[in-house]
């Protein structure tokens, strides 16, 4: 492709990433489309140090009540993503955390009902090099493995604690079949609805009957933690069957094994689902709502171009991912805004184009709640229901409100950027449009906008009518319909 325009560019990173900072538009701004595609999709060759500038000048902030703990305290587990969202230099491995996160929805409120919130958080959040028992929060595997082998991911979330809780894997044994993983793992995890029978959900609860949990480690040294354990006793040796391959050859039995050997039914089971043909369509369809647009239906050439990429490359979601940005759909004209901001989308973009000196995360985790969405605790293992469900009339109002506290808190910063820009209220209009970024706006609403900027006197261009006016503008078009899109 040809040197990025800055209407590509934008489009990229809202859709790879949260918007763009300034340093971002700039480093990007310099490369190809493709280009810019290889270094998001690459980026384990760039240092992940963003956790370290926590709480370090010239960086969003954070509220710590005592000792910022975002391993065990849930508030400040969201306050480390939100920061990680804002300035992360790998901006598509957070984005495809939360697509992960989404796809995988576990909620840290039965977790913290179960073990406590402190376990709760751990095991939702903790990073394994800053936990004493080496605990993996289900986050971080996110975020490890977030553009890694679809087939392992699938894998290391069935062994995971938050997930055997979430799903009620721990309970699961030969005698009590728990059927709730492995009917999400077809229904929502790999095939989808309609590719699977009832049977298929009891053959699946006794395949990974025994995959339950343990507690090593000592309570003196905080190491004491529960993880994933293998119990032969409690596995059912029978052989299983189901409606769908099971093995390349077509069989579609899974043996009977003795207890030792009983873990590789689940591993049949998982590669089995991750081969399956419908996986990769299913996934396609997901990515495409993401991604791409959910203002029409996925195109079929889409669905059938990815699913092959999926399927040929072995499960590889960097090659799929790659595929996708590059993919014509994702560039078609029709895909430009063609998504409806999720809460958090809102709030980092929010973040990255109005300005964040002085401001906490911290503050946005009252709206965002508002607006319905609270990280680590989808509503249910669906997830969030997307689109125009997000936009109740209080869910919308708490975006406004939003813009509204942000711009206000970001005044004095928003009037000295826009200083060369205030010989006219048209060319003080036209800096901010360009600024914060919407899909192009009705004639009236940029009528609206500049009457704003002419009530109350002449315009003047001093700095007290440029505190003002710049913090209102700014809440009116962070605040409007047309800024909820991407």
């Amino acid at each position: 492709m040809a040197p990025t325009s800055e209407r590509q560019l934008e489009h990229l990173l809202r859709r790879a990433g949260f918007g763009a900072r300034t340093d971002e538009l700039d480093l990007y701004g310099q490369m190809s489309v493709d280009e810019i595609v290889d270094s998001l999709v690459e980026f384990q060759f760039l240092t992940d140090d963003v956790d370290s500038k926590i709480g370090k000048p010239g960086h969003v902030g954070t509220t710590t009540r005592g000792i910022f703990s975002p391993n065990s305290n849930i508030t400040d587990a969201r306050q480390r993503w939100l920061f990680r969202m804002v300035h992360s230099d790998r901006p598509l491995q957070e984005k495809m955390t939360l697509f992960w996160h989404n796809h995988f929805a576990t909620g840290y409120t039965k977790i913290a009902g179960t073990f406590g919130a402190t376990e709760g958080t751990r095991y939702m959040a903790a990073k394994a090099s800053e936990d004493p028992g080496k605990v993996r929060g289900q986050i971080e595997l996110f975020r490890d493995m977030a553009l890694g082998n679809f087939r392992n991911l699938l894998t290391a979330v069935a062994k995971d604690t938050a997930m055997l809780v979430w799903l009620d894997g721990r309970t699961n044994t030969k005698a009590k079949p728990q059927e709730n993983f492995a009917r999400e793992i077809m229904e929502l995890f790999t095939m989808g609805v309609g590719n699977y029978t009832e049977p298929d959900v009891y053959a699946g609860a006794r395949v990974f009957s025994g995959w339950n949990l343990q507690r090593p480690g000592l309570a003196t040294d905080g190491s004491q933690h529960y993880e994933f354990i293998y119990v032969p006793a409690q596995h059912d040796t029978a052989s299983k069957t189901f409606s769908f391959a099971i093995y390349p050859d077509g069989n579609k039995t899974i043996p009977a094994r003795g207890q030792n050997d009983g873990m590789q039914d689940g591993i049949d089971f998982i590669n089995a689902l991750a081969a399956n043909p419908n996986t990769g369509r299913y996934l396609a369809a997901k990515l495409f709502r993401f991604f791409v647009s959910e203002f029409r239906e996925p195109d079929r050439s889409f669905i059938d171009r990815i699913a092959g990429v999926y399927l040929n490359s072995k499960y590889d979601m960097k090659i799929v991912m790659r595929e996708v940005f590059l993919s014509p759909e994702f560039w078609d004209p029709r895909s430009y805004w063609a998504r409806y901001s999720w809460p958090v989308e809102l709030v980092i973009r929010s973040l990255k184009d109005v300005g964040w000196a002085g401001f906490s995360v911290d503050s946005a985790l009252t709206p965002l709640a508002n607006m319905g969405q609270t990280l680590f605790d989808p509503p249910d293992v669906s997830g969030w229901d997307a689109g125009q469900s997000w936009f109740s009339s209080g869910a919308m109002l708490a975006r406004m409100n939003f813009a509204s506290t942000l711009a206000a808190n970001q005044r004095f910063n928003l009037a000295n950027t826009s200083k060369t820009f205030n010989k006219t209220p048209q060319s003080f209009l036209s800096y901010f449009m360009g600024q914060i970024a919407t899909p192009p706006v009705d004639s009236s609403v940029a009528s609206e906008w500049m009457t704003y900027l002419n009530a109350n006197g002449a315009w003047s261009g001093s700095d007290a009518q440029l505190q003002s006016k710049a913090s209102g503008l700014v809440h009116l078009i962070a605040g409007s319909p047309e800024y909820q899109l991407q």
